[in-house]
């Protein structure tokens, strides 16, 4: 089995590790520690109340199409494919915490790209299944970033992996690609939305309506342009928070964290917070937006969430690379420029 490889992202003029070190317990204190807001209003089409009515329990624990369509896959590989795609649940790279749980900007193992391992019917299934955690066709139009995933090679220069057993018990499907990592996993990780950290991005400069997330930054916008002098002056930082894995790690109970507190806007500007919510979530299923729901419920909700929009030193105002909505257990870590990178982790309180 070859080591994990970096993948050169041209616009960054650095080359993205595609396994980044985070402490095990870092991340337990991440997806058990804390909680979130996200979707803190309706997200693709659930009630706007962040502390509102949620579907039942069995809706959004019920094993989806997607899951039905990863044990499908699991079932049409050879032993061959089994060693190439295939891990076991606690699957590790020397002492890193579990594979299945990192962020990725390129496949995670060099020698089991999709066009290398899998037969066109199988390439077909592992598309579909991305359709199937997707919202629709606009959101697979986004993740997919218009069918080309942000590569030369498109799907087949991706990966998808089998972490645990499908057809047993724990199982979680990662799909991982050049500014993308998305999982389905059955609710298999407890209390984790998503199965855990994802991240997602664009290589169009973030400002640009030709990058595909750039009506997300728009929708931020409309949040910062609502803020006073006084709430802009808490809001606006210099410099610029961490990528990756590190960014995403939940700080402990009492640590302050940047930017200002939803708990100072207006009742009008916490309604665009909430439109924020909905428009970032947009692009998955429904059952994943129920599920961070649930758990925006449980946590304490919108009032929790800090807002930070990062400049760079002597930059406009206006002009933010980076912004932040962080809470308990809750990390939406976007950058603006030079192009989208976003770094998202969401998880119940303990």
């Amino acid at each position: 089995m070859s080591e994990p490889q970096s993948l050169h992202c041209p616009e960054c003029q650095a080359d993205v590790e595609s396994l980044e070190p985070v402490d095990r317990r870092d991340f337990i204190r991440t997806v058990a520690g804390t909680a979130t807001l996200v979707a803190a209003a309706g997200v693709a089409g659930a009630t706007p109340n962040v502390v509102g009515a949620l579907p039942p329990a069995a809706l959004i624990h019920s094993p989806g199409p997607a899951e039905q369509l990863v044990r499908e896959l699991y079932a049409t590989l050879s032993a061959a494919q089994r060693q190439q795609v295939c891990h076991p649940w606690n699957h590790r790279i020397g002492n890193a915490m579990p594979t299945r749980l990192r962020i990725y900007n390129a496949p995670i193992f060099a020698n089991a790209r999709i066009g290398q391992v899998y037969t066109p019917a199988q390439r077909e299934l592992v598309d579909r299944i991305l359709h199937a955690i997707s919202s629709g066709p606009e959101g697979y139009n986004q993740l997919s970033r218009q069918g080309t995933f942000d590569t030369g090679g498109g799907l087949a220069n991706c990966g998808a992996y089998i972490f645990g057993n499908p057809e047993q018990g724990q199982f979680s499907w990662v799909f991982a690609g050049h500014h993308l990592t998305a999982r389905c996993d059955g609710n298999s990780e407890p209390g984790a939305a998503f199965g855990g950290p994802m991240f997602y991005g664009h290589s169009p400069n973030g400002y640009s309506d030709r990058n595909c997330f750039y009506y997300q930054t728009q929708s931020v916008r409309q949040v910062f342009d609502s803020l006073s002098a006084p709430q802009r002056q808490a809001a606006v930082l210099n410099g610029s928070p961490n990528e990756g894995m590190p960014s995403v790690t939940f700080r402990p109970a009492g640590q302050a964290r940047p930017g200002l507190p939803a708990a100072q806007l207006t009742a009008d500007q916490r309604e665009l917070v909430a439109q924020v919510m909905r428009t970032l979530i947009s692009p998955y299923r429904q059952e994943d937006a129920d599920e961070v729901m649930e758990i925006v419920r449980r946590n304490g909700g919108l009032e929790q969430i800090h807002l930070a929009f990062y400049r760079q030193a002597g930059g406009p105002e206006t002009q933010w690379h980076f912004w932040r909505l962080e809470g308990p257990g809750f990390v939406w870590n976007y950058r603006v420029l030079p192009h989208v990178h976003c770094y998202v982790n969401i998880a119940t309180q303990a």
